[in-house]
This record gives structure tokens, sequence and C-alpha cells, in this order.
């Protein structure tokens, strides 16, 4: 039917718009959040990039779930403000008639979502916990890096190596400086290496240096000069591998230990996200009714509220979930049952050739009665 392909065709080029719009904006955010954390020391500078694609998964339903309610919302905007659906009304379709067009578009869609929502999320949540983790347990060896200021993994000690050889077993032109019961000492040294103790203890090893000790404001600080001096090198013990956060936690495991009210929010958030976007989807036929006479920013603004105010919704149910302050079936169904009785009633409205928030019109609210003003 030509309806059915003119809308399926301009869904999907204004989707991949949208998507790649959307897609773009979320990179630069999250590559310049996690180069400046690598940059402060909080990130592996080679884990940059896997650390951007987790995101971009991780974020990936809510990037569809956008673009599929805004890029509905604009195509049939637009068609109401070019008096398109003026035609398809004179020619006997219905409001209703679009339902059917739009979710065999959203289909594919609401099916990645649920991927994500249910598998994708967790899982780059884990893998994300599991590198953090991983770099939080690194030694102060793997912590230099040539000129640049370094605190080792206790936070008690600072490192500045100007250069340091390709096997990073040698160093050279070496600061260091660490305070210990309230005393402040500073070690300098043009060479120094790394050696392994019988007793499996790591050192790195300064030659011809100095050491300054002593306590900040006083005078009485005591200069020493060595020829070889060894600094410990902190290992931090490991921590729990299964220590994983809750977003990190496989959907599977959340069903099987849905005693834990933690988890029961988790469930709420995950299996909602499918259903906020279905119920966007469908919102988004009977939200875009425009009149040509009206403004046209009204339904957009009305579109950001509605987003807005389903998500933090959502976020709430989840909340009270986790909090034992609602019963896991009613957190899960209530908002989206209420969302699909608004959206019923929006159809009905609208069906009866009435606006989204007007009263009943006598002229001009139908494309059938439309046309007829215009002949």
């Amino acid at each position: 039917m030509i309806f059915q392909r003119s809308l399926q065709r301009e869904l999907n080029y204004t989707a991949g718009a949208v998507f790649m719009v959307l897609i773009t904006v979320m990179l630069t955010t999250m590559m310049i959040r996690i180069l400046g954390f690598a940059a402060s020391g909080k990130a592996d500078p080679r884990d940059v990039l896997v650390l951007i694609g987790l995101a971009v998964i991780g974020y990936l339903a809510v990037i569809l779930i956008v673009t599929l309610f805004v890029s509905i919302l604009f195509v049939l905007t637009r068609w109401y403000r070019d008096s398109e659906m003026v035609v398809w009304f004179a020619s006997g379709l219905s409001i209703t008639d679009f339902i059917k067009p739009v979710l065999r578009f959203a289909a594919p869609y609401l099916a990645v979502v649920t991927f994500c929502a249910l598998v994708a999320w967790p899982w780059a949540n884990q893998q994300i916990s599991a590198l953090e983790a991983r770099f939080a347990q690194r030694d102060d060896v793997s912590m230099i890096s040539p000129g640049q200021f370094r605190e080792s993994a206790a936070s008690h000690r600072v490192f500045f190596v100007e250069t340091v050889s390709g096997d990073a077993t040698q160093v050279h032109n070496v600061f260091v400086s660490g305070t210990e019961n309230g005393k402040v000492n500073v070690v300098v040294s043009k060479d120094g290496h790394i050696e392994t103790a019988k007793d499996g203890n790591r050192y790195i090893v300064l030659e011809k240096g100095r050491r300054y000790d002593g306590v900040p404001g006083q005078p009485d600080y005591r200069v020493m000069e060595f020829e070889r001096y060894g600094v410990k090198i902190d290992n931090p013990t490991a921590t729990d591998t299964d220590n994983t956060p809750t977003k990190g936690v496989p959907t599977a495991r959340l069903f099987r230990e849905i005693q834990n009210p933690i988890f029961r929010g988790e469930i709420v958030w995950r299996v909602g996200l499918p259903l906020l976007a279905l119920a966007l989807v469908l919102l988004a036929v009977p939200l875009a009714y425009q009149n040509p006479r009206h403004g046209r920013t009204v339904n957009l603004v009305m579109a950001v509220l509605i987003y807005l105010a389903y998500t933090n919704l959502l976020s709430l149910s989840q909340a009270w979930v986790a909090q034992e302050r609602l019963p896991l079936a009613i957190g899960i169904w209530l908002l989206h049952a209420l969302a699909m009785a608004i959206i019923v009633l929006l159809y009905v409205r609208r069906v009866r050739f009435r606006g989204l928030f007007g009263r009943r019109r006598n002229n001009g609210s139908d494309g059938m009665r439309a046309s007829g003003g215009a002949r």
C-alpha cells in the first residue's frame, strides 16, 4: 500500500538521521569524560576505547527509545504541517490506521531495546566494573608515567619520573614524595631500577640521590645523600570479584535472587525500558497532531516533558521497590498501565475529531473537514 510504504520510508530515513545525531553527541560526551578520567589518573589510558565502547552499549537502549519517539513524532508532525494528513484522512484512513505501520517500523528497535535492557546493559556495566577493579589493584610501578606526577595506590606517595626505558625497568631523574608519621620525606635521584627481593616484595632502587626529611613549617630538616636507596612498591590486595554493582548483575541472577529488594528494583528498571519504548511509540501518533493555524512547538515541548516525566517516574518506581515501599508487581505494571490508559484516551479524543487538549471542534479538526474547507 502506498500509504504504508511512504510512512515506512520516511520513518526509516528520519530514524537514521536522529540516531546518528544522538550517537555522535553521546560519543563526544563520553569521550571527553573518559579522557578526563584517564588524564587525571582515574582510568587506564589503554582502556579508553574499550570504556567508550562499553558506555555506548550501556546507553544504547535509551538512545534507541529516544530515536523511536522523536522519529515518529517528527514525521507525523510534518505530515500535519504540510497537510499530507488531510490527504490520508480524506482517503478514508483513521488515526488508528497508523498504529500497525508504526509498530511494524518499531518492532526491530523494540527487540534491540529489550536485548540491551536485559542482556547488554548488565554485561557492559559488569565489564566496566571489572576494568575499574583491575585498575584500582595496579601497583605503583604500573602507575609511573614519564613526565607526569602520579599518586600511589595507597595515596601516601607521589612519583615523578622524567624518562622510562623501553622495558619499563630503568627510570631516570626520579622524584618521590611521601608522608610517614606526620613527617614529609622527599627523595630525588638520577637513576633507578626495579628489583624483586627474596621475600617477593618489589622495590624501586634509586641510585646517586638525596633524601630530605622533616615537618613542614619547621627548620630542622635532615638531608641525606645515598648511593642506593630502596622504595617498596605497594601491591594492593585483591578485592572481592563478586562485589559487582547491582546494575552489572545478570538478569537471570536478579530473578533467582528476587528476594533481594535492591534486585527487585533493578528488575523494575530493566523490564520497564521495553515497556517505556512501546508506550512512547504508541503515544507519538496522537501526540503528533498539529493544527496548522496554531504554534508548531507545543507538541515538541509536550513530548520532551512527557519523556522526562515518564523516565523519572520509572526511576521513582525502581527506588520505591528497592526500598520495599511498593510491591514488585505493582512497581512493574502500574506506571505503564496508567500510560496506556492515557494513550487510549488520546486516541479516542482524536478519533472523535478533537485536538490534543481542546474541546470538540465544529470544523477544521479532522482531515475530511479540513479538506472540505479548503475547497
